[in-house]
């Protein structure tokens, strides 16, 4: 049985598998992970780089309607298959796997995180979007917002 941190380690993977699939890191990260699972037997390397193949195909043709539904399975596929990996890995040597998942995830991933098309602007931390001078502003926001006028201060509180 895997600890917390070792089934969130599985989800990231699996979320950065899915993720890359199809974009400038997918190469990069398809042959770190399969190295990860191959451990030094290029025939199941082999193998491995043909299951991430497999997966990049069923991003790419997932219609818009069902794009959602196969991230979704395609990530818990990979989440479970990493579990599984560390779970058959005794001790010393699953927290080694762990350590270079770990670093396998941060050299590869997080480069492919965010990504805008041609004449977009993708942020990965914070941006402040600020027009003046009767200019406007713009941008995508992902997450918690509130856009509106702000409400005007009762004359009581100065």
């Amino acid at each position: 049985m895997l600890d917390q941190a070792l089934i969130a380690l599985a989800a990231s993977g699996g979320t950065a598998v899915v993720t890359a699939a199809g974009t400038d890191t997918w190469a990069g990260l398809r042959q770190a992970v399969a190295r990860w699972f191959g451990r030094g037997d290029t025939q199941r390397e082999q193998a491995e780089l043909e299951r991430l193949d497999q997966t990049a195909i069923a991003m790419e043709a997932a219609d818009p309607m069902e794009g959602e539904r196969a991230r979704i399975r395609q990530e818990a596929s990979w989440r479970v298959r990493i579990e599984v990996a560390l779970e058959s890995m005794a001790g010393a040597e699953r927290g080694q796997a762990a350590d270079e998942l770990r670093s396998l995830l941060v050299e590869h991933a997080s480069r492919g995180g965010v990504s805008a098309g041609s004449g977009g602007l993708a942020v990965g931390a914070n941006a402040d979007i600020r027009a003046g001078g009767g200019s406007i502003a713009a941008g995508v926001i992902h997450g918690g917002a509130h856009v509106g006028s702000p409400t005007v201060p009762d004359p009581s509180q100065g």
